[in-house]
C-alpha cells in the first residue's frame, strides 16, 4: 500500500488565545505552497454532525430545553463528538493524502472537565478512551497556543495552567510546541511554520487553467447528462442542475426588489417557491437588517471610530432592530463612551423576563461563559464586548492591512467562530473605519458549504472558499449562458459575500425545488414563510461605493427613521 504523505497536527490552549486563526492560517499556508489540507474543529460545526449539537449543547443548553447539564455529562458528550469525528472527517482526509489542522484536540475534554468539576475518575477513564481512539491519528505535533496578557482573569489562568499541566504529562508521548501568539497573527504563523518546515512535502500539484468562457451553448442546461464539464485549477468539477438554479434565483430575488422599489403591488414574482416561502436578497447589504444597520447604526451620525466600532458590534451580536430599538429608547445615542455593562444587561434580562426575543434567529449565537462566567448568554456577550474594545480593537482594526486580518483580529476573542468573524468583518467595512475590496477575502458558512453540495457533484479538489470566487467571477458568463437578465444594484457586480450568501440560499430554495438533489445536511424543509407587504422600501448603500444616485428619491435616505415594518419582508 502506498504510504501516505499527509499529516495531522492540532492547536489547543484556552479560549481567546487566537488557536482558531492559527489553524486556519496554516490551512491557507499549506494551500498556497500547493498541498491539500482541511480544517476541522472540535467537537464539530458541520450542519447535521454530532459535533455540531454537541458545541451547540455546550454553548446554549436552553435550546435543548435543559436548564443545566452535570460537567462529566457534558465531557461525555464531547468525548463521543471526538470519535465521531475520526470516523466521519479526519481519517477519510488522511486517506485522501491531505493535511488535517485540529483546532482543539482531546485534551480541551480533559482541561475543561478538570476547570468545571467533572468527576476525576471518569475524566480518568475518559482519557483512556480518547488514547484508544486517537493512537490511529496520532498527530505530529500538538501547538499549545499562550496569549500571557490574556491570563490575568483567574479562570483563564487557572485553564492556562491546566493545559501546561496536561502537556507535560503528554510530552513523552506526544510532540508538543508552546506558541505564544501576543505580537500579532503573522509572527504566530512564522512560529509554527518553522516547526512544521521540514515535514512539509514541495511537491504542487500540477494545475489547470480555468476557461474565460463556458464551453457550452445557451440551450444545454449544466448538470444533464448531455452538459459539459466545468475545469478548474486541479480537477473537473461537476454541476448539478441546482447550479443553473443558483443564477435564476439570485435574478428574480433581485427581480422582486426593483419591483417593490417600483411600488408595484404583490405579487412580484410567479415562481411559486419564492411566492411562499422567505429569502433574503441577492445583495447582502439590501437586507432588512442590513439597510437598517447602514443606516441608524453607521451613518446615522458622525461618529469617532471606537464608538463606530462599538455600535456596529453591539448591533450585530444581537443582529435585531427592536434589540437596537430597545437600548436606543432606554439609554439615548448608544456609544462607548457612556456604555454600563450592568445597566445593559439589566435592561435586556428584563425584556427576556417579559417574553421578548433579544437575538435574531438568523444565526446561533454561542454564548463567551466559560471565559466570562457570567448567568446569561447577552451578559458573556456584553462583557466580550467590552473585552474588545479595552484590547484598543478599534484602533487594531483602523491598523489592519486587509479584511482577513480584520477577520482573524475578530476570530481570536471567544464564541467568535469563522462564520460570524467574517460577517462582522464585511459590517465594519460598510463604514468608513476600513476599505476593502469586498472580493477580496471570503469564509463560507454551514449554509453555502450545504448549497456548494448541492450545486456540483465534485467539486474537483477545490475548497468552497475557491468555489464561491470562481463563480463569483465568472457571474457575467454563466448569467449569458443562460439568457437570463440579472439587474445590479446600479453598477456594482454580485461580491464574494453576496455568492456566499446565495449558496446558502439556493440550498433552501433546492429543498422545494430540486428535493431529489442532496445536500450535506437532511432538512427537506424552508421553516420561514414569506408575508407580502405592500409598504414602499428605499435603499441607500455606504456612500464609499457610488451608487445611491441610482436610488435617489426626493429625501435622503439615511436621514429618514427606518423601522422593521418599513421593509416589512423584505429579506
Amino acid at each position: 500500500m502506498k504510504k501516505s504523505l499527509a499529516k495531522l497536527i492540532a492547536f489547543e490552549g484556552p479560549d481567546g488565545v487566537g488557536k482558531s486563526s492559527l489553524a486556519e492560517a496554516i490551512v491557507q499556508r499549506l494551500r498556497d505552497d500547493g498541498i491539500a489540507a482541511e480544517g476541522i474543529s472540535l467537537p464539530g460545526s458541520e450542519t447535521g454532525t454530532l459535533g455540531d449539537h454537541v458545541y451547540r449543547l455546550h454553548h446554549d443548553q436552553t435550546q435543548f430545553g435543559i436548564d443545566s447539564i452535570d460537567p462529566t455529562s457534558l465531557q461525555l458528550f464531547h468525548a463521543a463528538a471526538h470519535v465521531d469525528q475520526i470516523q466521519s472527517q479526519i481519517l477519510p482526509h488522511l486517506k485522501q493524502d491531505r493535511w488535517v489542522v485540529l483546532d482543539r484536540y482531546w485534551w480541551s475534554t480533559i482541561v475543561y472537565g478538570w476547570a468545571n468539576g467533572a468527576d476525576e475518575h471518569s475524566l480518568h477513564l475518559m482519557r483512556q478512551l480518547a488514547k484508544h481512539h486517537w493512537q490511529q491519528v496520532s498527530p505530529l505535533a500538538v501547538f499549545l497556543v499562550d496569549r500571557p496578557f490574556q491570563a490575568t482573569d483567574p479562570k483563564t489562568r487557572h485553564i492556562r495552567d491546566l493545559y501546561q499541566r496536561l502537556a507535560t504529562e503528554e510530552a513523552e508521548r506526544t510532540t508538543v510546541f508552546t506558541i505564544t501568539n501576543d505580537k500579532g497573527l503573522n509572527e504566530a504563523v512564522d512560529a509554527v511554520w518553522k516547526e512544521l518546515s521540514p515535514h512539509v512535502r514541495n511537491r504542487r500539484p500540477h494545475r489547470r487553467k480555468i476557461p474565460a468562457s463556458s464551453p457550452s451553448s445557451p440551450e444545454k442546461g449544466w448538470g444533464q447528462s448531455s452538459g459539459p464539464t466545468v475545469w478548474t485549477r486541479t480537477a473537473p468539477l461537476e454541476p448539478t442542475p441546482v447550479y443553473d438554479s443558483l443564477w435564476r434565483f439570485a435574478a428574480k430575488r433581485q427581480e422582486i426588489l426593483f419591483r417593490r422599489l417600483r411600488g408595484e403591488p404583490p405579487p412580484w414574482t410567479d415562481d411559486p417557491v419564492l411566492q411562499k416561502h422567505r429569502f433574503t436578497n441577492a445583495y447582502r447589504a439590501a437586507d432588512r437588517v442590513s439597510q437598517y444597520l447602514i443606516r441608524n447604526v453607521i451613518y446615522n451620525h458622525s461618529w469617532e471610530p471606537e464608538d463606530l466600532v462599538f455600535r456596529i458590534l453591539l448591533f450585530k451580536l444581537f443582529n435585531k432592530i427592536e434589540t437596537w430599538e430597545l437600548l436606543e429608547r432606554e439609554f439615548g445615542e448608544i456609544s462607548w463612551t457612556h456604555f454600563d455593562l450592568k445597566r445593559y444587561a439589566r435592561i435586556l434580562e428584563r425584556a427576556r423576563h417579559h417574553g421578548q426575543a433579544i437575538y435574531s434567529s438568523a444565526y446561533i449565537m454561542a454564548s463567551p461563559g466559560s471565559v466570562y462566567g457570567y448567568r446569561t448568554k447577552h451578559e458573556n456577550h456584553l462583557a466580550m464586548l467590552s473585552q474588545m474594545m479595552e484590547d484598543q480593537l478599534p484602533g487594531r482594526v483602523q491598523e489592519a492591512d486587509s479584511l482577513q486580518y480584520v477577520y482573524q483580529l475578530l476570530r481570536g476573542y471567544p464564541s467568535v467562530g469563522p462564520f460570524l468573524a467574517f460577517q462582522l468583518a464585511i459590517d465594519l467595512n460598510y463604514s468608513d473605519v476600513i476599505d476593502f475590496d469586498e472580493m477580496s477575502f471570503v469564509v463560507p458558512g454551514p449554509g453555502a458549504r450545504d448549497g456548494i453540495a448541492k450545486c456540483f457533484s465534485d467539486r474537483g479538489g477545490l475548497n468552497e472558499a475557491d468555489i464561491i470566487r470562481w463563480v463569483t467571477e465568472r457571474q457575467d458568463v454563466e448569467f449569458d449562458r443562460l439568457g437570463i437578465s440579472f439587474r445590479r444594484l446600479g453598477d456594482r457586480p454580485l461580491q464574494l459575500i453576496d455568492c456566499q450568501n446565495l449558496f446558502c440560499e439556493v440550498d433552501k430554495y433546492a429543498r422545494v425545488h430540486h428535493p431529489e438533489i442532496k445536500g450535506r445536511s437532511d432538512r427537506t424543509r424552508i421553516k420561514q414563510v414569506f408575508s407580502a407587504r405592500r409598504a414602499p422600501i428605499t435603499l441607500w448603500f455606504p456612500p464609499k461605493w457610488g451608487i445611491n444616485h441610482y436610488f435617489e428619491n426626493k429625501q435622503e435616505p439615511n436621514r429618514q427613521p427606518i423601522h422593521g415594518d418599513l421593509f416589512g419582508q423584505l429579506c
